[in-house]
C-alpha cells in the first residue's frame, strides 16, 4: 500500500472544509464500527463478518486478516488529514499565522466531522510493526508541517514559543483529543470548536494576541467564537 501523503496540488479552497457521506468499503466500515465498540483485541473477523453479512472466507477475499482492515483504516485517516492540512496551507499562502491557523482549523474539522475514523489512532498500539511504522511516519509528516510553520512565524516574530517542537506536540494532542468527547449534538458545532482550538493553539505556540485578545483570525466564521463565549458554561456542557 502507497503510504505517502498526496503531491497533487492542493484542492480548491472549499475542499478541505467539507465533508461528505463516509467513503469506505463496507467491510472497512463495519470493522471500523467494531473496532470502536470492542477494541481491535475484543473484535474477531467473524464479528466483523456477521455485521457485514459475508462469510468469513469471502472477507478474507477483499482483506488478508483483521491486521490488514485496522492498517487500511488508519492510513485512510491519517492520509484524509494531510491531504485536508496541505490544502489549508495552500489556500493560507506564505503568511505562517495563516497557515498555522489553517491548518490546526482543518485537523480539528476533521477529528469532529470524522470521528469514528479518527478515534481509531487510539488503536496504534494494536499495529504491527510494519504497519505502526508506516503509520507513524505519516503522523509525523503532519507533526513536521505543522512545526516548519511554527519555525517560519518564530523567525518572524509571529510565535514566541521557546520550545517549538514541545508547543507542536501540544497542539496535536490537544486537537487530535476532540475526538473522544465531541458530539454532533452539543452546544458547539464543529465551527465552532475548531475555532476555540485555533485560538488555544496560538496560546501554545506563543502568538502574542492570543493573550492579550487582540488578534484577528484568519477564519471564515469569527461571529460564531464571540456567540459561544459569550455562554460561561458551553465549553463545561460540550464534553457532556
Amino acid at each position: 500500500m502507497n503510504t505517502a501523503p498526496s503531491q497533487d496540488p492542493a484542492p480548491p479552497a472549499e475542499h478541505w472544509r467539507s465533508y461528505g457521506p463516509l467513503d469506505l468499503h463496507p467491510i472497512l466500515v463495519q470493522a471500523m464500527a467494531a473496532f470502536n465498540e470492542h477494541g481491535y483485541h475484543g473484535t474477531s473477523v467473524r464479528d466483523i463478518a456477521g455485521r457485514v453479512g459475508v462469510t468469513v472466507p469471502a472477507l478474507y477475499y477483499h482483506y488478508e486478516n483483521k491486521q490488514a482492515l485496522l492498517a487500511t483504516l488508519l492510513e485512510t485517516s491519517i492520509k484524509d488529514v494531510l491531504d485536508r492540512c496541505r490544502a489549508a496551507a495552500g489556500e493560507a499562502g506564505d503568511d505562517p499565522l495563516a497557515r498555522f491557523c489553517g491548518m490546526v482549523e482543518s485537523i480539528v474539522l476533521y477529528m469532529t466531522h470524522r470521528r469514528q475514523l479518527a478515534f481509531l489512532d487510539t488503536e496504534i498500539r494494536s499495529l504491527e510493526p510494519r504497519n505502526r511504522a508506516r503509520y507513524v511516519a505519516l503522523r509525523d509528516y503532519l507533526e513536521h508541517m505543522l512545526l516548519d510553520t511554527v519555525e517560519a512565524g518564530r523567525a518572524q516574530g509571529v510565535f514566541t514559543t521557546p520550545i517549538p517542537a514541545d508547543a507542536v506536540r501540544s497542539v496535536l494532542v490537544m486537537c487530535q483529543g476532540v475526538a473522544n468527547w465531541f458530539r454532533a449534538d452539543g452546544p458547539l458545532t464543529a465551527e465552532e470548536v475548531a475555532e476555540r482550538h485555533v485560538l488555544l493553539s496560538l496560546g501554545t505556540v506563543g502568538h502574542p494576541g492570543a493573550v492579550t485578545g487582540d488578534l484577528s483570525l484568519p477564519l471564515p466564521r469569527r461571529a460564531s467564537l464571540a456567540r459561544s463565549s459569550a455562554s460561561p458554561g458551553s465549553a463545561a456542557r460540550t464534553s457532556g
